[in-house]
């Protein structure tokens, strides 16, 4: 489930800060705002149905899925294929957040 929860938020900041550029830098309507807004607010929701108990664990980990996501986002709706270079950063901050959530805790 966490890492469903993550792919969900992780497309819902990326959309809502998609709408946000299409409006600044794109000359789209003001009018992408609204739907922005909303995935931004979504995005934090889902961010809160992590299961652990420090927000700052569940935010760092969730950084590594941000950066794999946005390469994917690249990709599919920019029409850019990711480089060598793009997936071995993706691969590694992927490893870096199940480290941060998975790695073996002391006491």
């Amino acid at each position: 489930m966490t890492l469903a929860l993550y792919a969900l938020a992780a497309l819902a900041e990326i959309g809502g800060c998609f709408a946000f550029w299409a409006w600044a830098r794109a000359d789209k309507s003001p009018l992408w705002l609204i739907p922005g807004i909303a995935s931004l607010c979504l995005f934090a929701f889902l961010l809160t149905r992590i299961d652990t108990a420090f927000a700052g664990r569940a935010f760092a980990a969730y950084g590594g899925v941000y950066i794999a996501a946005s390469l994917g986002w690249l990709w599919a709706v920019e029409g850019t294929r990711p480089d060598r270079w793009d997936v071995i950063g993706g691969a590694v901050c992927l490893l870096g957040a199940a480290i941060i959530l998975w790695g073996p805790r002391g006491g």
